[in-house]
């Protein structure tokens, strides 16, 4: 991990417009990811933690503010400029999102047959090579539905590696996950970080992930509609002043039970 940022998100304002006027989510949030890091977006239900990173890879407007990926401000982006800064990551959601109809190899093609014009060959080794970084040359030529949980997010993570890209956006990845398949998919994550050096920015709540993958977090707080907290999961855990980030990660109730 070097200290060189490649993500900038600049006194950003996102929310909705309703009934004539704006209902704001999140105000003047300001931040960094650094290359090479994996940093994690927490917050409790309702903080706007999917919300911001949907604004992230351009499928939302905000209200205000600028988000550079790589130097390269995606909001003020024309349409082709931003196709190219788009080519720049890749992202995981929930729940996969896996084409049912596809086998696991052809969902990994997809992005490599839609944005390159590399031919068929190629396109298949790349694709069999991406599944074979997530542990899943074993099963090319399987449907979403006969994998497991912890493999369709493993497929879902090697489709948004197809186009190598410098960052991945994952959101909520050990959702709906047992304790032993999360605990492989995190050190996956890790793994990847280190070993080529993909940055990656993860939306989650669970807290056993965040001290196993996170090199730094930033806690988004709906009452304040801004960060309470940033720092490395250990700091936040024994040094915050804030009783809702020390409850957070000391997993804490709010009321002492008799």
């Amino acid at each position: 991990m070097t200290h060189e940022s490649i993500i900038e998100v600049e006194n950003l304002t996102i929310g909705f417009e309703q009934d004539g006027g704006e209902t704001v989510l999140l105000r003047d949030v300001s931040f960094q990811v650094q290359r090479g890091e994996v940093f994690a977006i927490l917050g409790g239900s309702g903080s706007g933690k999917s919300t911001l990173l949907k604004h992230m890879i351009g499928l939302l407007q905000p209200l205000a503010g600028r988000i550079a990926i790589d130097g390269d401000d995606i909001v003020t982006a024309d349409r082709t400029r931003r196709r190219s800064i788009m080519s720049k990551f890749g992202v995981m959601y929930q729940m996969g999102a896996l084409f049912g109809s596809m086998s696991t190899l052809e969902n990994v093609r997809l992005p490599l047959e839609e944005f390159t014009d590399f031919d068929d060959d190629a396109i298949d080794l790349i694709a069999r090579t991406k599944l074979y970084l997530v542990g899943l040359s074993a099963a090319v030529h399987r449907a979403p539905a006969d994998l497991s949980g912890g493999m369709q997010k493993r497929a879902a993570m090697a489709r948004a590696m197809a186009l190598d890209p410098a960052i991945l956006f994952l959101d909520e990845p050990s959702a709906g996950l047992d304790p032993i398949t999360s605990a492989d998919l995190d050190r996956l994550i890790v793994r990847l970080a280190r070993t080529l050096g993909i940055t990656f920015v993860v939306v989650t709540h669970e807290l056993p992930s965040i001290f196993a993958i996170a090199d730094r977090v930033i806690m988004l707080d709906q009452q304040t509609q801004g960060i309470i907290a940033a720092g490395t999961p250990a700091q936040l855990r024994e040094r915050s002043d804030n009783p809702w980030v020390h409850r957070f990660f000391n997993r804490e109730s709010e009321e002492t039970l008799p």
